[in-house]
């Protein structure tokens, strides 16, 4: 089975720490990209939303699925598999940050594979991860817009 990548490349005129703090925070990467995520288990980390943490996502009309945070440097770095539920396997998220002259650059990666082989499935689902998530960083950068 082939597997799928998506790569998006975002830049805010904003300092990483607001952007970091936005995006990595299940709830208000919920509210961003405008999908029902709700923490489910907090990491015992300094911060809830750092390694071990679940988010569980409700996005119509895929059933709820969970994603588990593996990596988390805070200003720098996010990395998440899908860990329960999703039409994906071998899932992997992630959210590099970098700073230069006051704006945040944002390398987010998705990489995963079909659970089912129907041969449109893959290209059918990389629209359906990648169209929403893109727009969406693209409004949030606007905002930030000097």
């Amino acid at each position: 089975m082939s597997r799928h990548h998506i790569e998006i490349r975002q830049t805010f005129n904003a300092p990483v720490e607001t952007i970091f703090n936005l995006l990595t925070d299940h709830e208000s990467f919920g509210k961003v990209i405008a999908t029902d995520i709700k923490r489910v288990i907090d990491s015992q980390d300094e911060n809830k939303n750092g390694v071990g943490s679940v988010r569980r996502i409700r996005s119509f009309p895929v059933p709820a699925f969970e994603e588990t945070v593996i990596t988390f440097k805070p200003n720098q770095l996010m990395e998440y598999i899908v860990s329960k539920g999703s039409p994906i396997k071998n899932h992997k998220g992630r959210m590099e940050f970098s700073e230069a002259k006051g704006k945040t650059n944002l390398y987010y990666t998705i990489e995963y594979e079909p659970r089912f082989a129907f041969k449109l499935l893959g290209p059918v689902l990389k629209r359906a991860i990648e169209k929403p998530i893109r727009s969406s960083l693209e409004r949030l950068a606007k905002r930030y817009a000097p």
